[in-house]
């Protein structure tokens, strides 16, 4: 079993609810949702180019999937992010669009935004002593000789190479997309999240997913509302 700490919006949150027919399954309670073809797009193809965000379930990784260290039980990762939730309060991301990371598709802040990347940081370092070291198995898994140096040190000592200056919020949409598909799925995901571009993403709660054994859907275990009061409420 492998434990991440994501931020996802609420379950009846339109975003979500927006997401989950998008990728075809709602990771709160792991129904499949019905798909339709987009222009340019057989259903069993918007299918394929889903499949990975659809098994992680809609969300952006801040403490990125792991085992338990040794010693460390899911009831004091429980305990953990609810002492977090409530010292920490909710902010918003100014304004999110579509945007590519390399060939994947993912909402993204429209610009870097300094109180995401404390609060991501802070994630990463408070939860680190809940992580069991990654198997060279796992490490080899993330390519690290594809990686640059820091990437690479982020990995093995975080189990993450996108942490802290690398960190990057995203909220991915798809997996890699050819480049000559690449407009049309940028027309239909910009159409499908129009209501959302442009406009700021309550960061509002932390959610603990889980894997149940490698390779199988992540499912929302748990979801906390961050609750201490704005420092200048």
């Amino acid at each position: 079993m492998r434990y991440a700490i994501y931020f996802c919006p609420p379950v009846d949150d339109p975003l979500s609810r927006t997401a989950t027919v998008w990728l075809g399954r709602d990771a709160f309670n792991g129904s499949a949702q019905s798909r339709m073809a987009e222009e340019g797009f057989q259903t069993e193809e918007l299918d394929s180019l889903t499949a990975d965000p659809r098994r992680y379930g809609f969300h952006a990784t801040l403490k990125a999937p792991f085992q338990l260290a040794e010693g460390m039980s899911e009831d004091d990762l429980l305990v953990a992010i609810a002492a977090f939730a409530e010292r920490t309060a909710p902010f918003e991301i100014p304004s999110v669009i579509v945007g590519q990371l390399g060939p994947f598709f993912a909402l993204v802040p429209e610009r870097l935004h300094p109180p995401l990347q404390e609060f991501a940081a802070s994630v990463v370092q408070t939860f680190e002593p809940f992580r069991a070291p990654l198997s060279e198995i796992d490490i080899e898994r993330r390519k690290p000789d594809s990686l640059p140096l820091r990437q690479r040190e982020n990995l093995v000592r975080w189990g993450y190479p996108y942490v802290f200056d690398e960190f990057r919020f995203h909220m991915t949409l798809t997996g890699p997309i050819p480049d000559a598909q690449a407009p049309a799925m940028a027309k239909i995901l910009k159409d499908r999240f129009a209501g959302f571009i442009g406009r700021p993403l309550r960061i509002d709660g932390l959610a603990l997913f889980v894997e149940p054994e490698r390779g199988a859907p992540f499912f929302v275990h748990s979801r906390l509302p961050l609750t201490a009061a704005q420092p200048n409420g």
